[in-house]
């Protein structure tokens, strides 16, 4: 049964001379029946003086729409109905929880009972960041009736390529985001005690993190099985294929519905390979427009414009997060102009002069650009080639550099494209240096004094250089094992300064490559040790300028925990090694195997 809500929202506008904003009527839980007669809970946002019929405004979420009502509240008032549902299985929904697959179907089913209302006007927008950006892009492949337009922020796709499963190794965020929404929204969460037992799981991720892999029934999540059933099979699941089907735009960008699209992305952000990606997917096949915009954010923080150690500039944020999708709604669906013509906009960091900020920040800064295309036309594709004695240019060079590779004591992560971490790792941009703010790297001692990372950089630079586009690492590589992982890190070295005495080592982009998925996404070929062999990790796009003075810097290692799952090294089937070994891994970078970092340099 559905109970109407009547409440004001009467903002002091008096001492603007202006008249308060009309109430919202809000119709709470009005449960939707699914195709499989399984009912959604959904809330309606319904302006009291309803005039006509108006076009909506949706957002399907698993992490309880009574979180949307400041949304609501905003939309309502400004000319929209706005609606609001629980996906399959979460807080007040019926029916199983699984990992995006039924938010086509249930998005389609949402979609044809919200345009037989008799407030709908029959078109459709959809609002929403990470895992609610994603209900966007299942609902445009599945074609869903009355969808008109998507803005998907920061939005989960392309699960089998980069973001999650990257190059074959598993983002540990999602074991991240389990362990925490396993006990929280869940049927199992639904009984007290149950849902107590799973919280103090969650409150002892860090003890977890050291007894992997996770097996069926050994831990506290089999209490909600959905949930454990999904995350095993997701974490032995490297391969890119029918699993990973659900988002998968790069391969089925033909099946998304041809509507405006306006993807919005953060050069930190867990996403930002796949949201770029998609822009270049969609280009091409949709009639329609496809907008792109990329910041210096990290994952959902448009609004903010410094993101862990840096300061990007007040101009880096968008301070209104609701105004500027109001502007593309009320151009989609009421045909109201734009204020900018240019399909994309992306920031350029690293204009700032380095001081420290009042909040003790590093000032990278940065500045906005226009373009019509992703990657923007000017930039260079150029090889800066791994060398002898940790060098790094644009020549050629010569000989090999080993390491030994624990799996026991894996690289730590510190900062980079990262969302669900909450209490287990570090988001965006961060000095490169140890302390009591990295759990597993405690010791203020740069990750560069590691005898298993190698360190490749530039002389102090002469000029200003700007790198912008996508970026690949093509390593040539060897190992003892027969199976092991190349990790790649893009770093913009600070010199000394008075503000950084010691320097600053600001992580830009990284990636990996888990060696048995070297030549393809969707076969495992496991190496024959000692054998040389060609492999590329890609790293997530950007945009910086390295400055007169700094020092381009690529790091190269086999892990980067606990951004990736750390590979034993044994050969054994993901998910499920009982042994682990250490690994002497090498780079090859002679004439005949020229490893090297390609950067997109972009005249100033």
């Amino acid at each position: 049964m559905k109970t109407i809500i009547a409440f004001s929202i009467l903002f002091t506008l008096a001492s603007w001379g202006e008249t308060p904003v009309a109430p919202v009527t809000l119709q709470k839980d009005v449960m939707v029946a699914m195709r499989d007669g399984v009912k959604l809970a959904t809330d309606v946002y319904l302006p009291t003086k309803l005039e006509g019929k108006l076009p909506v405004i949706l957002t399907r979420t698993p992490y309880n729409k009574a979180g949307s009502k400041k949304h609501g509240e905003y939309f309502a008032q400004k000319g929209y109905v706005f609606v609001a549902q629980d996906t399959r299985g979460r807080y007040a929904s019926e029916g199983v929880w699984h990992w995006m697959t039924d938010d086509g179907a249930d998005g389609s089913d949402c979609a044809e009972w919200i345009i037989r209302q008799p407030w709908c006007d029959g078109k459709i927008g959809m609002i929403g960041t990470s895992y609610v950006g994603g209900t966007q892009h299942a609902m445009a492949l599945a074609k869903a009736p009355g969808l008109a337009t998507v803005i998907p922020v920061d939005a989960v796709s392309n699960c089998g390529v980069q973001s999650m499963r990257n190059a074959g190794a598993f983002e540990m965020r999602f074991w991240n985001w389990i362990m925490l929404n396993g006990g929280k929204g869940s049927n199992a969460a639904q009984d007290p005690a149950t849902g107590a037992v799973l919280k103090e799981m969650a409150d002892h991720r860090l003890d977890y993190l050291n007894h992997l892999p996770l097996r069926p029934g050994t831990t506290p999540l089999k209490l909600a099985p959905e949930y454990e059933a999904w995350l095993v099979e997701a974490m032995k699941h490297g391969a890119n294929d029918d699993f990973w089907k659900q988002n998968n735009i790069i391969d089925h960008a033909s099946d998304y519905k041809d509507i405006p699209v306006y993807l919005v992305g953060g050069w930190y952000d867990s996403w930002a390979g796949n949201t770029t990606a998609n822009f270049r997917a969609l280009t091409p096949v949709l009639k329609s427009d496809v907008y792109l915009i990329m910041g210096p954010w990290i994952h959902g923080q448009q609004s903010k414009s410094s993101h862990g150690m840096v300061d990007f500039g007040t101009e880096a944020a968008i301070a209104d997060e609701l105004a500027w999708r109001m502007e593309w709604y009320d151009h989609t669906l009421k045909d109201k102009p734009l204020s900018f013509a240019s399909k994309v906009r992306y920031f350029t960091m690293g204009t700032g002069d380095g001081h420290k900020t009042d909040t003790g920040m590093l000032y990278h800064g940065g500045e906005w650009h226009d373009a019509e295309e992703w990657p923007p036309k000017g930039a260079t594709q150029t090889s800066y080639y791994l060398g002898k004695d940790g060098t790094l240019s644009t020549k050629g060079s010569e000989g090999s550099s080993s390491y030994d590779f624990s799996p026991s004591n894996p690289v730590p992560t510190i900062g980079g494209n990262i969302s669900s971490g909450d209490g287990i790792m570090l988001q965006g941009a961060w000095d490169q240096k140890g302390g009591p703010h990295v759990w597993n790297w405690q010791k203020p001692l740069p990750l560069s004094a590691r005898n298993d990372v190698l360190v490749f950089q530039t002389e102090p630079l002469t000029q200003d250089i700007e790198v912008t586009g996508e970026l690949e690492v093509k390593l040539w590589v060897s190992s003892s094992a027969v199976d092991t992982d190349f990790t790649a890190k893009l770093i913009d070295v600070y010199p000394p300064s008075q503000y950084w005495p010691g320097g600053f080592d600001l992580n830009i982009a990284d990636g990996i490559c888990r060696a048995r998925f070297r030549d393809s996404l969707t076969e495992e070929k496991l190496m024959e040790p000692g054998k040389v062999y060609p492999l590329t990790v890609r790293l997530y796009p950007t945009s910086n300028v390295f400055k007169k003075g700094h020092r381009i810097r690529v790091d190269i290692s086999s892990s980067n925990f606990p951004r990736f799952d750390v590979n034993p090294n044994s050969g054994e089937p993901l998910n499920d090694h009982r042994t682990a070994y250490t690994a002497m891994n090498t780079i090859w970078h002679d004439v005949g195997h020229p490893s090297q970092i390609v950067l997109p340099l972009k005249p100033r």
